[in-house]
């Protein structure tokens, strides 16, 4: 297979290579003090034309020039400069190792992208922010939490207070794509939504893009959330952790072989249930609610071209009431992977993977007991191939292969129901894709991904509906029996257009297919949704999303500014019909509905990023509607994650040397909510009338939280500590987590309607530690 690409690059490219005798920089660009790669960092040189690269994913970078003699400036934010003379008359092969502490900042972040890749990249929607940055703001119980920080920045949005999804320019939560070190994560969070599954200490690059991906990425319509963990340090044993109201963690990372491997064990426990424990109440102190995560990660280099990476992640929450209710729930990944340099120009990642969600509940009472389980497992091969024929293109072709066994439902106990079988589909996809600089003003980055997603037959079955969707017959298929399949391109284009050396305008178009939906009464995702994969009734969702922007920086790119405007077109959009059990175990299909979407908006965006004070203003104006025969009289109506504002506001502020402040402000539009119109009386029984679908709005929310972080003094040169204070909510705002109608107790002719508020005044106090 690997010849087969190596033929195709070497195909695409030869117009690209023919010319007078050129050579190549190569090698890798790593952190000096741990060895940890440096994604994005920036190889140029000097005088002419400038011509440049970015290290890739792995920290690889490949740069074709023509003989001669250069000067290579090697640059990373937070780090010092590197500048190398090189006599290019054959390939050269470098490790380059960048020392932090760059005199270019007044405070080092950590960050190993390009200052000014706001104007020059010729990606659009594309959010990044530093693990530093993230540990700085105020969160709930002080639990450091990058989706969370996400949602802060324009056109993400937080899914609601208690809840761990989040939405992205219009989309819902199941249509973003969440990958840890390559493999999916289903559920990224904790505890119902209030802690993400993701432990910053365990973590180096979180990229956002939204919606206009690079033809590598799929299987979703609205957003890739890329998460790369780190290493660990290949030069010596450091441990570090925190302690905390209600969690704690512990960090711990070093050799294998010095300059060779590296090895990163990172765990974080809450202990709620510990406290629980102290009450006399046996109705209180026999209760459950924890959960714990732990990440692990071991890289080698064999020789000067190989290298192997082994990353996993397990995590598990646990729910109970007494010996009465029960739910246990969890995400366990592991990815392998092996990096290969064929030649100077031509660098390969080949990854095997699995990712695994599932969730179980158990209920024991007089008149009822049993057991619901679901599943959903994959098995992914992936391989890419980056070539670089020239200074001007960086060509990534490759193709990925998911084999799904998903089980909606799988129910034991005293009570007969159907219990669904398992379900097998098979998602492949093809690609190529390049990043063109076209002049010293025009960057293009395009490419085409071409996906097929097959329906396996098994035990599960396939039904034929009639026009009232009925089921009129049930069909079955032997096992690896292909039922149907389905196929679309999905081309991508986004370009930047230089207009001086501190602004640029960008445009881009992007389609994108989604195969696997979620079955859910919520907007935001819980553990007890259901994963359901297309099938012959169930269509791909399909979206065409068009968006242009412009960019601007001032002040030597101390503040950076910019303006994105989109729209996009949804395709097969699934809601249900009025009245739908999407939790009972009976088919599924007879109780959707089928139609299109479309969701528009602007979004605004100013950041500080140098200085003592840093942070950002965010600002998103936006719509998101459906049309589905038989809702709404067959109108547009409002989705539930329509939101019509979305302000955030972040500061951070470096008082002194042991001393930094942060405060976030948020307020956005309630989201969209289907409350009852009117009432009726049926035996002496209240019924609720809902007409307009999602025609109503829960009251706007708003909130605001402060902290501040203090380092502590040591009189050892290698430990460091720090204690970090936060006040969640700080003027007591009571947001409205749900409101739900019941009669007046004092007039049963009228309704009353009641808000249920989850949290006002939140403090917190944690410990950091780093040996």
């Amino acid at each position: 297979m690997n010849r087969i690409f190596i033929a195709l690059v070497c195909l695409l490219s030869t117009g690209l290579v023919y010319g007078q005798e050129k050579f190549t920089i190569s090698g890798y660009i790593k952190d000096a003090a741990n060895g940890e790669t440096l994604i994005g960092a920036s190889v140029q040189t000097e005088g002419g034309e400038g011509l440049g690269t970015q290290a890739n994913d792995y920290g690889f970078f490949s740069l074709t020039l023509p003989q001669g003699q250069y000067k290579v400036v090697i640059t990373s934010l937070g780090y010092k400069d590197q500048v190398l003379n090189i006599e290019l008359d054959k390939n050269r092969q470098l490790d380059i190792r960048l020392e932090a502490g760059g005199s270019q900042i007044e405070e080092v972040v950590v960050s190993s992208q390009a200052e000014n890749r706001n104007v020059t990249s010729a990606r659009m929607g594309v959010e990044q922010i530093a693990v530093s940055e993230i540990n700085k703001l105020p969160v709930l119980f002080g639990e450091k939490d990058i989706i969370k920080s996400l949602t802060l920045l324009p056109g993400v949005k937080s899914a609601g207070e208690g809840n761990g999804g989040f939405f992205v320019r219009g989309g819902a939560a199941d249509q973003n794509l969440i990958l840890l070190d390559e493999a999916i994560v289903y559920n990224p969070s904790h505890l119902l939504g209030f802690f993400s599954t993701f432990n910053s200490d365990a973590l180096k690059n979180v990229t956002l893009y939204k919606g206009n991906m690079p033809a590598q990425f799929g299987g979703r319509l609205s957003s890739v959330m890329d998460v790369r963990m780190n290493d660990g340090s290949d030069q010596d044993f450091h441990v570090n952790g925190g302690l905390g109201l209600i969690s704690s963690r512990l960090s711990i990372e070093g050799p294998i072989v010095k300059n060779k491997g590296s090895f990163l064990i990172s765990a974080r426990r809450t202990y709620a249930d510990m406290f629980l424990k102290l009450s006399s109440d046996s109705t209180i102190n026999n209760n459950t609610l924890y959960f714990y995560d732990i990440n692990a990660k071991a890289s080698y280099q064999l020789g000067g071209k190989d290298r192997i990476f082994f990353s996993g992640y397990f995590g598990n929450d646990k729910l109970g009431i007494n010996d009465l209710f029960g739910l246990d729930w969890g995400n366990k990944t592991g990815t392998l992977r092996w990096n290969h340099q064929f030649s100077p120009r031509l660098f390969s990642n080949t990854s095997l993977i699995y990712s695994d969600y599932k969730y179980d509940i158990k209920i024991d009472l007089a008149s009822f007991s049993g057991k619901l389980q679901s599943q959903i497992r994959d098995w992914t091969l992936k391989e890419e191939l980056s070539f670089y024929p020239n200074a001007s293109n960086e060509v990534k072709i490759g193709f990925s292969s998911i084999y799904h066994t998903i089980k909606p439902g799988t129910y034991s106990g005293d009570v007969t129901l159907l219990s669904q079988p398992l379900n097998h589909t098979w998602e492949n996809a093809v690609y190529i894709n390049n990043t063109w600089k076209a002049t010293s003003r025009l960057n293009v980055d395009y490419g085409l991904r071409v996906s097929a997603f097959s329906v396996l037959g098994g035990d599960n079955k396939f039904y034929t509906l009639d026009e009232n969707r009925d089921i009129i017959d049930t069909l079955s298929y032997g096992s690896g029996e292909f039922v149907k399949t389905y196929f679309n391109p999905e081309p991508r284009l986004s370009a930047s257009y230089r207009l001086n050396e501190v602004s640029s305008v960008k445009a881009a178009y992007s389609r994108n297919s989604q195969y696997l939906h979620l079955i859910s009464n919520s907007g935001a995702g819980n553990p007890t949704d259901k994963w359901i994969p297309t099938n012959n009734i169930i269509k791909p969702e399909v979206s065409d999303i068009v968006s242009v922007g412009y960019a601007r920086n001032f002040k030597d790119n101390t503040y950076e500014f910019s303006f994105e405007t989109y729209y996009k077109y949804m395709r097969n959009q699934i809601d249900y019909e009025d009245g739908a059990n999407v939790f009972s175990n009976d088919p599924i299909e007879p109780q959707l509905l089928f139609g299109h979407g479309r969701a528009y908006g602007a979004e605004v965006l100013l950041r500080k990023s140098k200085g003592r004070l840093t942070g950002w203003v965010g600002y998103t104006l936006s719509r998101t509607e459906k049309q589905i025969a038989g809702i709404n009289n067959g109108e547009w109506y409002v989705a539930r994650q329509d939101r019509t504002h979305d302000l955030s506001v972040v500061a951070i502020y470096d008082l002194n040397k042991r001393w930094t402040v942060s405060g976030t402000f948020v307020y956005y539009t309630g989201n969209a909510v289907s409350f009852p119109s009117g009432k009726y009386n049926i035996d002496n029984q209240v019924v609720f009338l809902y007409t307009e679908r999602n025609g109503y709005r829960m009251p706007a929310y708003h909130r605001l939280d402060l902290s501040a972080t203090m380092k502590l003094g040591s009189g050892k040169k290698r430990f460091s500590s720090e204690l970090a204070f936060g006040i969640y909510n700080v003027y007591g705002r009571e947001n409205a987590y749900a409101i739900t109608f019941r009669e007046n107790p004092d007039d049963r002719t009228r309704t009353q309607a009641q808000q249920t508020a989850l949290f006002r005044f939140v403090p917190s106090i944690t410990y950091n530690f780093k040996f």
